[in-house]
């Protein structure tokens, strides 16, 4: 069963049975009023619900989230370094605030990049005690969505957490995304293009482009969040381990001409009234 979104004060006010058609009647437009419901009779209600007065975005959350990675894996053939930087980010609009955040490792895949931004805000929304409102998630990862959407997720976790056809990549966050998901009855994913029209896609795109960039800058991961501040734990420092010292024991005659030489030194010294033998 498809939702239906009402976009009771937009560009044009109606209702639509796809987010993004109805994201941009309200994207940019002050004081927009919409929200999404499950069934059409619901969405015409408030669409007359004259008398009441609606947050901007109601009850429903929209949130964005996207994964990215610099790495030779983009070209056929190539495969990702340990030196690649990739990161994280996603965008939540809540009725009352906007959280955001992003974070970034070294030498990940995009896909496991655009599992960790899903993870991420869904355990943000359940730090918000969001998890029960109605939510819609927009991604840009088929590789996320269709993993859910078309029952992948499931039927891996069946196998043992294996593919069809062989080993499962990331199993370790597929795990934690099928842990997940039960806690959100009412969520909905829908696809965008990535890097195109939206402005949430383009805003958590720009948010894990300036992690590369600090983590490229810092020679280390690094997170850039706004409106959702985290704290980063500093590396340990680092514990000094002193130099080795190497000792080589002595032949009879090395120790031989070692105790000469002192000898030697002494005996100079007692001529120059420096050293005197107890």
């Amino acid at each position: 069963m498809g939702k239906y979104y009402a976009v009771r004060k937009g560009q044009h006010p109606g209702i639509y049975t796809s987010w993004p058609e109805a994201q941009k009647e309200v994207s940019g437009f002050s004081g927009a009023e919409f929200k999404g419901f499950n069934t059409e009779s619901e969405a015409r209600q408030f669409m007359g619900e004259k008398s009441v007065t609606h947050s901007a975005n109601g009850d429903m959350i929209i949130g964005y989230t996207d994964g990215g990675t610099r790495n030779s894996g983009n070209v056929k053939g190539g495969h990702v370094k340990t030196t690649d930087p990739a990161a994280w980010a996603y965008r939540l609009e809540l009725s009352d605030k906007v959280l955001s955040d992003s974070a970034g490792e070294w030498g990940a895949t995009n896909n496991r990049m655009e599992i960790m931004a899903f993870i991420k805000a869904l355990e943000t929304l359940i730090e918000e005690h969001q998890q029960k409102t109605d939510i819609t998630l927009v991604l840009d990862s088929k590789y996320v969505l269709d993993a859910i959407n078309k029952g992948w997720l499931k039927g891996w976790q069946r196998r043992g957490w294996r593919r069809s056809g062989g080993e499962l990549m990331n199993v370790e966050l597929w795990q934690q995304v099928s842990r997940l998901l039960p806690q959100f009855p009412q969520l909905s994913l829908v696809w965008t293009k990535g890097h195109a029209d939206n402005q949430g896609n383009i805003f958590v795109d720009s948010l894990l482009n300036k992690t590369m960039d600090a983590m490229v800058k810092a020679g280390r991961p690094t997170r850039m969040a706004t409106g959702k501040a985290k704290a980063v734990s500093k590396p340990a420092p680092r514990k000094q381990t002193p130099a080795k010292q190497t000792h080589t024991k002595q032949t009879p005659e090395q120790q031989k001409q070692v105790d000469q030489s002192v000898s030697d030194i002494q005996k100079a010294l007692e001529q120059l009234d420096l050293f005197k033998n107890p």
